[in-house]
C-alpha cells in the first residue's frame, strides 16, 4: 500500500514542466514566465507631465493664492505625443497634457484646477513645488533592468507592464491540455432523461471546473462505457490533443471494471491501494509511449464525486500547478478547532470536508459537513476545505486541532 505522500510524488514525477512557448500576449494572460523580461528603454522615456495644467518655473509662481493670484503669459500648447517642445522662457508659461513632453527650462507643471484654465495668459491660484505633477524619465522602468522574472504568473498587471515596454509576444510554459474521460455503463449526460440504474456524469462537469481554475485547459470526452474496443479507441483518439488524461471511474476489481485492462496494452500505468479516505485505489503512468516518446501522462480517479474532487486536489491540482511552472503547487493551509467527535479509519489519512471560519486574530474554526465517513457530494458543497487526519489518529474528539486544507 502506498502512503499519500508516495502517490502524491509518484504524480509530481510523471508531470514535467510545459516546455517554453512564444506566445501573443492575449494567450499568455494567466500563464508562468518562463524567461527574464528586460525593459528595451527607459519608462517614461523622458520628464512626462503626470497631469493636465501648465509647465512652469516654480519660482514664477512664488507668492500665488486664492486671494492673490500670479498670472503668467503662455506662450505655447504642449500634446502628448509632440516631440521636442519648445524650451520655457523664465516669466512664462505653456500649456501641457498630461503625458506630453515637460519643456526644458521648466521645473513643475500646475494643475489646472488650480489656475483659470487661460488661454493667452494663466492666473495661478498657487505655487506648485519643484518636481511636482512631473514623471521623471526612467522612474517607473529603467533601460536594460529586469522588469518581470522568470516563474512570475502573468495577470492583467504584469500584462500590462509587457505592454508598456513594447512586448507583443513572450516566452511561458503553456496551458496544459487536460482531457477527461468519465468511464460507465451507468453514466448519463446530466439533462437526459434518467433511467433505472443510471447515475448523471458530475465528475465531467465538476472536474472540468476545477481543471480551468488551476489554469489549463480542458477537453471533456462524453462518458464512456465499460467496453474494452471503445475505452481503448476513445484514449487512443485524444491522445494528440492531450497533455494530461484524467480517467474516473473503472479502476476497481469488478469484473466490469475495464480500465486496468486496456491501459495495460497502450502504456505503463501503476494501479495502488493509497492509504487514503477517500479514493483508496489510484493510478498513474503513461499511455502511449515508445522508444521515442515517453507517452502522455495519465491518472485515473475513483468513480465517486466526492472522492474524484477530493483526488483532484490532493494530486492532480499540485501536479497540473508543476506542469505550469509553479513553485507553489500546493493550496495553502490553516490550523482550525474542529466542532464535533468521529472516528478516523486506521492507517489512512483522512480529508474531511469542513466549513472553515474565524480569522489569524482569534483562531479557526471548522464545522464538519455531513458525516466524514459518508461520501455526500451536498456536504462538499457546503464545505470551503479539507481538514486532514493523520493516519496514526482514529480518535478525533471536538476542540482538536487539525491541518485544514483551504479550497476557497
Amino acid at each position: 500500500m502506498r502512503s499519500v505522500a508516495e502517490f502524491y510524488q509518484d504524480c509530481l514525477a510523471a508531470v514535467g514542466q510545459q516546455p517554453p512557448l512564444d506566445v501573443q500576449l492575449a494567450d499568455a494572460v494567466t500563464c508562468v514566465l518562463a524567461e527574464d523580461v528586460e525593459a528595451p528603454f527607459n519608462l517614461p522615456v523622458a520628464d512626462l507631465a503626470a497631469c493636465d495644467g501648465y509647465a512652469v518655473r516654480a519660482q514664477d509662481l512664488a507668492g500665488a493664492t486664492p486671494d492673490a493670484p500670479v498670472t503668467l503669459p503662455v506662450t505655447e500648447e504642449v500634446r502628448a505625443g509632440d516631440v521636442n517642445p519648445s524650451a520655457l522662457l523664465a516669466g512664462m508659461a505653456i500649456r501641457i497634457a498630461s503625458g506630453a513632453p515637460m519643456p526644458s527650462g521648466a521645473d513643475a507643471v500646475i494643475a489646472l484646477e488650480f489656475t483659470d484654465h487661460g488661454v493667452a495668459k494663466v492666473a495661478a491660484r498657487t505655487q506648485p513645488a519643484v518636481g511636482e505633477n512631473i514623471r521623471r524619465k526612467a522612474e517607473d522602468v529603467k533601460e536594460g533592468s529586469v522588469v518581470l522574472r522568470k516563474g512570475t504568473r502573468l495577470g492583467a498587471r504584469q500584462i500590462a507592464l509587457l505592454a508598456g515596454v513594447g512586448r507583443s509576444r513572450v516566452l511561458v510554459h503553456p496551458r496544459p491540455r487536460v482531457v477527461i474521460l468519465s468511464i460507465g455503463d451507468e453514466l448519463v449526460e446530466p439533462g437526459r432523461q434518467a433511467r433505472p440504474g443510471t447515475v448523471f456524469d458530475a465528475n465531467g462537469h465538476a472536474l472540468s471546473s476545477a481543471i480551468a481554475d488551476a489554469g489549463a485547459q480542458t477537453f471533456r470526452v462524453a462518458a464512456v462505457p465499460d467496453e474494452r474496443f471503445a475505452l481503448s479507441e476513445t484514449i487512443e483518439d485524444q491522445l494528440v490533443r492531450a497533455d494530461l488524461i484524467l480517467t474516473t471511474g473503472g479502476i476497481s476489481y469488478g469484473s466490469g471494471d475495464t480500465v486496468r485492462e486496456v491501459l495495460g496494452a497502450l502504456g505503463t500505468v501503476r494501479f495502488d491501494n493509497v492509504a487514503a479516505w477517500p479514493g483508496h485505489i489510484m493510478g498513474v503512468g503513461t499511455v502511449g509511449g515508445d522508444d521515442n516518446n515517453p507517452g502522455i501522462p495519465i491518472f485515473c480517479l475513483p468513480g465517486d464525486p466526492v472522492s474524484a474532487q477530493v483526488c483532484f486536489e490532493v494530486y492532480v491540482r499540485p501536479a497540473l500547478r508543476h506542469m505550469q511552472g509553479w513553485t507553489s503547487v500546493n493550496r495553502p493551509s490553516v490550523r482550525a478547532a474542529v466542532d464535533r467527535s468521529w472516528y478516523s479509519p486506521r492507517g489512512r489519512r483522512e480529508f474531511v470536508r469542513v466549513r472553515l471560519s474565524g480569522d489569524p486574530r482569534s483562531g479557526y474554526q471548522a464545522k464538519v459537513m455531513g458525516v466524514p465517513a459518508s461520501l455526500l457530494l451536498s456536504a462538499l458543497s457546503d464545505s470551503n476545505a479539507l481538514a486532514v487526519v493523520p493516519e496514526d489518529v482514529t480518535n478525533v474528539r471536538a476542540g482538536d486541532i487539525l491541518q485544514c486544507m483551504v479550497l476557497e
